[in-house]
């Protein structure tokens, strides 16, 4: 189910920034689909929660690929969407993912190097494991947090934020994500997302300095639920 201004998880707000869980099949912004995008939601949310009758403003730090869930920042002011974007170019803001593949990997934490070169045609990007032209290094950090009756959750850690990073990464170590037909899965997931969820980001607020510290909830799926039994 797609988010709406009614059902929309908040899982921070103050007169900077606001937090929310996106949900699966959410875009976070408008693109070619037509489709709403979170970003007008969370508009409306603030709109109708703070009674503005003019244009709201909202800022996109950062976004989620379609088929993915979990947190996302926007900026509610000017001076915090300059500050968080270059927190992000200086890697100040910390984000941890969840993800759940069918197979395990060879070692239970590792750090994945690859050379990332996005196809625009098919919107995918393959990996390299050595420089080739185009293509951007990647770096992840991953580890084993859990063993699923047919599934394992990993955890990962992002240094670099390439296109697909994380699903090409995993894939390229014969580990491909849940649902992910894009990246190797042999079968798409029912709510047509993939399993793999933005679940915790660490900063220093832009303005008031404070420590955030957010975990968010993972899908209501039975999969999901049973990362966190």
């Amino acid at each position: 189910m797609k988010s709406t201004k009614d059902n929309l998880q908040v899982l921070h707000e103050d007169n900077h920034i606001i937090i929310v869980n996106k949900r699966v099949g959410d875009i976070v912004q408008g693109d070619k689909t037509g489709d709403m995008p979170l970003s007008d939601i969370v508009k409306q949310y603030i709109a109708n929660k703070y009674n503005k009758k003019g244009n709201v403003f909202l800022g996109v730090v950062h976004r989620l690929d379609r088929p993915t869930s979990g947190i996302v920042i926007f900026a509610k002011t000017s001076k915090a969407l300059e500050r968080l974007n270059k927190m992000l170019r200086t890697k100040e803001i910390k984000k941890t993912y969840w993800a759940i593949v069918k197979n395990k990997p060879e070692k239970e934490r590792d750090t994945l190097i690859h050379y990332l070169k996005k196809n625009p045609k098919n919107n995918k990007s393959t990996t390299f494991p050595k420089p080739t032209k185009d293509a951007k290094k990647g770096i992840l950090h991953y580890q084993l947090l859990k063993t699923l009756d047919n599934y394992f959750l990993l955890e990962v850690n992002l240094e670099t934020g390439r296109h697909h990073q994380i699903r090409a990464q995993l894939a390229a170590i014969k580990c491909p994500i849940k649902g992910d037909l894009k990246y190797g899965s042999k079968r798409s997931n029912t709510d047509g997302g993939i399993s793999l969820h933005a679940r915790a980001i660490e900063f220093i607020h832009p303005v008031s300095k404070d420590t955030i510290s957010i975990i968010s909830e993972v899908p209501s799926d039975p999969i999901w639920q049973s990362c966190v039994l």
